[in-house]
């Protein structure tokens, strides 16, 4: 059974559009119409503009803190700038267990790191600290961040078990797949030098499901905490990842096809959104290579699905993957290393694609309960063989769930040299498909991780070169989207930082745009136990800003610590003015006689 037919006619199903719960949460304004522009009502005009945000007024930042808190996160993210520390984090914390037993390392690490990053045990244990949180107006968005203890031995041939085919796995078939998007045993265990929450290993369906119940929970505890939540989900939670790595090459490939025969159109070096191609000389192109006859091309490139243009985009040449034209079977594409024409789909056996189905399936579930309870989606970012096909099936359900509101947030990494791509066209196919445009903006959690497969695999590294290239894209797809924002009251973008330089940026197009706070399209993002600084100042100043919140078990989630005190270390100087920032409202509490400062 190959993955031409009755895989895209699952993904096509996912398009049919329902209509979303009629209780949306209670804070939430009416969606004004696509194209309407926020700020231009009567009631909007009498609005005062919004405050000013101060990160450096300790006394404000820190108003919610008790002050033997402020002292933990002092010495918690000190520790995490250890190098000499963090480099025999594990050792020390396996021999602090035996030294201390179970129980006092349990109340050791609820007392410091734990206690510094993770909101508690269970659904139950949460609710104090998410509502403590709300009211100095931070939310939250919940991740249960529990792992498996397995080896990175273990974590490998899980890895390359799922991630391969029945086929090549037994010897019988040879992947047609780039090197990019096949398993490569050294970079299986992709909890190594990755600085995410969760990573997932493929065990069985039945472990899926068990993921996707945990997801259920979460959104379930997100609606029940308050009443404007976010829950976050991955995908390689919610089935076989070689189902990910396929679909992930046939995108790039079909993408890749696109910009070489742009090329030959003399239209090399257009941002995406731009390149157009001309159909005449694309079917031109098309039966020169050998992929099918004239009059088959015709019945591909009509009025009816192109419009009468002439000229064919990216989006619509990505459109044209789809079981409602005959174009599956004919889906090959030139190799550029032999010249030779190659199967752009391959083959699932039955099992397999019973699997994938039930991925589709979970997703959906997901999706349905969050709009029933009010409560939004977020589809993290993952490894960059992966991404392409989660951004697309994220897209799949945005279509048919963000109909009337933004319930579904795509993430957009901008460490990837592609961002900017990526964000303008699906921005662009949700003006035209009349869709919620939601997206958060992250930096990139995967960056050491990515380099060194590409370097070591034999691909083009696709991380920017430096810190600074990264922030300048962040910048250009955030300044992008507040833009589309400004025109259109129904999108919304997260804005995933700890830079204080990212944040005041947005603050001020937002002023320059007439984009104001209570219209509640731009949101604001950090870690629990990180950037306190900026996180309450803009929850204060009525700006909505969210805690990724994550909870499990002392134990389940030493994983996640770990990648916390390696992320601190990778920012550096964001800490270091998060410590002087703490040490300084610590003193100014000494001096004044308020060291026993009580949150009110």
């Amino acid at each position: 059974m190959g993955l031409g037919r009755a895989s895209w006619v699952r993904l096509s199903a996912l398009r049919r559009r329902a209509p979303l719960s009629t209780a949306p949460a209670a804070r939430e304004q009416p969606a004004a119409s696509h194209g309407a522009e926020p700020g231009s009502g009567p009631a909007e005009t009498a609005r005062p503009p919004a405050p000013a945000v101060d990160f450096g007024n300790t006394q404000e930042a820190y108003r919610s803190r008790r002050s033997w808190e402020l002292a933990r996160s002092l010495l918690v993210l000190r520790l995490c700038a250890s190098p000499a520390l963090l480099a025999r984090h594990e050792q020390l914390l396996h021999l602090a267990r035996r030294l201390l037993g179970q129980r006092l390392f349990n109340t050791l690490m609820k007392m410091t790191f734990y206690g510094q990053f993770v909101a508690g045990e269970d659904q139950e244990s949460i609710r104090p600290l998410i509502q403590h949180n709300r009211a100095f107006g931070v939310g939250s968005i919940l991740d249960y961040g529990v792992e498996e203890d397995l080896t990175p031995e273990e974590a490998k041939r899980m890895e390359m078990e799922s991630c391969s085919s029945a086929l090549e796995r037994d010897g019988r078939g040879i992947s047609q797949r780039e090197k990019q998007f096949q398993a490569h045993r050294a970079f299986g265990d992709r909890r190594d030098r990755a600085t995410s929450a969760r990573t997932y290993f493929y065990a069985s369906e039945a472990e899926c499901d068990g993921h996707m119940e945990t997801f259920l929970r979460c959104i379930d505890a997100s609606g029940g905490a308050s009443e404007d939540g976010f829950s976050a989900i991955k995908l390689t939670a919610l089935g076989r990842p070689q189902f990910l790595l396929q679909f992930s090459d046939v995108l790039t490939k079909w993408r890749r096809f696109f910009h070489h025969v742009a090329a030959e159109q003399g239209k090399a070096g257009l941002a995406a959104v731009d390149t157009k191609l001309e159909v005449v000389a694309l079917q031109e192109s098309v039966v020169k290579m050998g992929i099918a006859s004239r009059a088959e091309i015709e019945d591909w490139f009509t009025a009816e699905t192109l419009g009468v243009s002439g000229t064919l985009d990216l989006l619509d040449w990505c459109s044209l993957i789809d079981s409602r034209t005959e174009l599956s079977r004919h889906l090959v594409v030139p190799n550029m290393q032999t010249g030779k024409l190659e199967p752009l789909l391959s083959q699932f056996t039955e099992e397999e694609e019973r699997q994938m189905t039930r991925m589709l399936q979970r997703m959906d579930v997901l999706a349905k309960k969050a709009s029933q309870v009010g409560v939004r989606l977020m589809v993290d970012a993952e490894q960059t063989y992966f991404q392409p096909a989660i951004s697309r099936l994220t897209l799949e359900m945005q279509r048919r769930f963000n109909v009337e509101r933004p319930l579904i947030f795509n993430t957009f990494q901008c460490y990837l040299r592609d961002a900017y791509d990526n964000v303008t066209l699906d921005v662009e196919l949700a003006r035209r498909e009349g869709w919620c445009f939601a997206a958060k903006l992250v930096r990139g959690a995967y960056m050491a991780q990515e380099r060194a497969r590409a370097l070591e695999v034999g691909y083009e590294d696709p991380i920017n070169p430096t810190y600074e290239a990264t922030s300048s894209v962040y910048h250009r797809c955030l300044d992008y989207v507040l833009e589309e924002l400004k025109h259109n009251a129904r999108a919304a973008v997260m804005v995933a930082s700890h830079s204080e330089d990212t944040v005041h940026f947005t603050l001020r197009r937002m002023e320059e745009l007439g984009l104001h706070p209570a219209d509640r399209q731009v949101y604001f993002g950090q870690l629990l136990g990180m950037c306190d600084q900026i996180s309450f100042p803009l929850g204060q100043a009525g700006f909505p800003v969210y805690k990724y919140v994550p909870y499990g078990p002392v134990m389940e989630v030493l994983p996640y610590l770990s990648r916390r005190a390696l992320e601190n270390s990778g920012v550096m100087k964001g800490a270091q003015r998060e410590r002087q920032l703490l040490w300084q409202e610590l003193k100014r509490r000494l001096c004044t006689g308020s060291l026993f400062h009580q949150p009110a």
